[in-house]
C-alpha cells in the first residue's frame, strides 16, 4: 500500500510517501518512513496524529492512500487568541 507520512514546523515541512504492507498501523508508518530523521525532537509517543484532519490513535490500521498527519502541541488556546483579537479590535483609542 502507499501512503504518506506529512509533519510541519514554521520553517520546514515534509511530505514522505512510503509503501507499507496490509495491517500496517500509524505508529509503524512514522518509524518506517524515518521523518524523525528530519526531524529529530519529535516524539511520536507524545504527538497527536490523523489522517486526512481525523484524529485517529497510532494503533490505527491504515488504507491505502492515507496521509498519516503528525500534530503539533498547540502554544495557545485558540478560543482564548480570538477573544483576544476582538477585545483588541474593540478597544477604544
Amino acid at each position: 500500500m502507499e501512503i504518506e507520512v506529512a509533519y510541519a514546523l514554521p520553517e520546514k515541512q515534509a511530505l514522505l510517501k512510503v509503501t507499507v504492507p496490509e495491517g500496517c498501523t500509524v505508529r509503524e508508518a512514522i518509524v518506517r518512513s524515518n521523518i524523525q530523521a528530519e526531524f529529530p525532537g519529535m516524539d511520536i509517543d507524545c504527538s497527536v496524529v490523523g489522517i486526512f484532519s481525523r484524529k485517529v490513535t497510532t494503533d490505527h490500521v491504515l488504507k491505502d492512500g492515507d496521509r498519516v498527519e503528525i500534530y503539533r502541541p498547540l502554544i495557545a488556546d485558540p478560543k482564548e487568541m480570538r477573544k483576544q483579537r476582538a477585545l483588541a479590535k474593540n478597544k477604544p483609542d
